[in-house]
């Protein structure tokens, strides 16, 4: 480990440096509080909270990796509970434990009666988000023996209900929405294929996920499972670093995600395409007034890449195989028309200077609610998607919070420029 030199007026600081196995190293400042000082630094944008071994990205040059394995490779080879073991525990599984974690997350998927009691006593009209966060956070009420987040074995058990029943919570939602029966798992299918049933099918009736369907949305899944250390991700750090357990961490992060400008600026991108739809101007008279006005156009850009998103890669190499079969598909005029609209947006933005000099490519939001919206999905549900996707990450950064020795309760400083000290006024002084 070396040492780097901050020279602050006459003052002289040895700062240590941790290398890093990929991306930048990292200057520790902790002990300059020690001096007087704090560092400044809205928004976090150069300072890390912590070490990690999980994901890495490199927003330059289009990497994310989950403990070192490129995301294409395992959108290509492996499935979504391959991809929670593996941010889980660090390493791929093998068949046996595969099969075993399979088999342990199905059995686990039903709630109780009381439980979908008290998901039917929301009205339907809440959003999504707010339900799912208030569902997961009530998971801690009726499993209060996993609860315990200094107990490995609780907090295991812990992993597994909350893998297991957001999918179920997640359909129950759903099926609310649209006033419709709630229905049980099927423990005979997959994860993906009985998301599906249980969110679109009849009761009583044969029902068989579409094939392509399936697919699309377990790699959306795995492409949403982690992303470092975002927001929802860091209040979940934050959260677990004063031991709140695992479900209040998780339902922390839901809603942070649910922000339009996190998790929700999928269903934002579909929204401002049915603004565009209805607004009556072409998409080039639109682009051509938001830069006039110098809005924001949702989809385009990403904090963190400045190249095209990876995520984005995969998520629209699903959606054309989708549309390629768009004569099959049960999309109304106007769903045909939005996807019309999202293909010339992005023909502009890979091409006009304007988008491309400002690294405004278009990012996974683009593509996964148009993918959504196909499945058959409305637009409040696409972040509760989102989530579900980013449970196992959520777990995964819980878990190595906890066994870094280095954790702290997370207490960001500040720099006050309010007022000095002042003398109380009685209010019959005051002008």
């Amino acid at each position: 480990m070396g040492l780097a030199k901050l020279e602050v007026d006459e003052q002289k600081f040895m700062l240590p440096v941790v290398e890093a196995t990929s991306g930048p190293n990292g200057i520790k400042v902790a002990d300059l509080r020690n001096d007087g000082w704090v560092t400044l630094d809205p928004g976090f944008l150069t300072t890390a909270q912590c070490e990690s071994g999980i994901t890495y990205i490199d927003g330059g040059r289009s990497i994310l990796r989950y403990r070192g394995y490129p995301i294409e490779q395992l959108c290509e080879q492996s499935d979504f509970l391959e991809v929670a073991w593996l941010l889980r525990f660090g390493e791929l599984p093998t068949q046996e434990q595969y099969a075993t974690y399979c088999a342990n997350i199905n059995r686990q998927t039903m709630v109780g009666e009381d439980f979908r009691v008290m998901l039917g006593s929301f009205p339907r009209n809440a959003h999504p988000m707010s339900v799912l966060a208030s569902a997961v956070n009530a998971l801690a009420a009726f499993y209060p023996d996993t609860t315990d987040p200094t107990d490995p074995v609780a907090l295991d058990r812990a992993a597994d209900i909350i893998m297991a029943k957001v999918r179920t919570i997640v359909s129950y939602i759903f099926r609310r929405r649209r006033d419709e029966p709630m229905l049980y798992p099927d423990y005979s299918r997959g994860y993906v294929d009985d998301f599906l049933r249980m969110c679109f099918a009849v009761p009583y009736e044969p029902f068989e996920s579409d094939p392509l369907y399936v697919h699309a949305l377990g790699r959306l899944l795995i492409i949403h499972a982690d992303h470092e250390q975002n927001c929802s991700t860091s209040v979940v750090r934050i959260a677990g670093s004063a031991q709140a357990n695992l479900y209040s961490a998780v339902a922390a992060g839901i809603n942070a995600l649910s922000g339009p400008l996190h998790g929700g600026a999928n269903e934002s991108v579909l929204r401002q395409l049915e603004t565009i739809r209805d607004s009556g101007k072409s998409v080039e008279e639109f682009v051509r007034d938001a830069k006039d006005r110098h809005e924001r156009i949702f989809g385009l850009g990403h904090r963190v890449y400045k190249s095209y998103d990876p995520r984005a890669v995969v998520a629209k190499q699903y959606l054309e195989k989708i549309l390629e079969r768009e004569s099959t598909l049960q999309l109304t005029t106007g769903e045909r028309v939005l996807f019309d609209i999202a293909r010339r947006l992005e023909d502009i933005a890979l091409h006009d200077d304007y988008f491309v000099s400002r690294h405004l490519y278009p990012n996974v939001d683009f593509y996964t609610g148009l993918i959504y919206r196909a499945i058959g999905f409305d637009p409040g549900m696409f972040t509760p998607l989102f989530a579900l996707g980013r449970i196992p990450g959520w777990i995964a950064q819980y878990r190595e919070m906890r066994t870094d020795p280095e954790t702290k309760i997370g207490r960001p400083r500040q720099v006050y420029t309010g007022e000095g000290a002042r003398d109380y006024v009685p209010i019959e002084q005051r002008s």
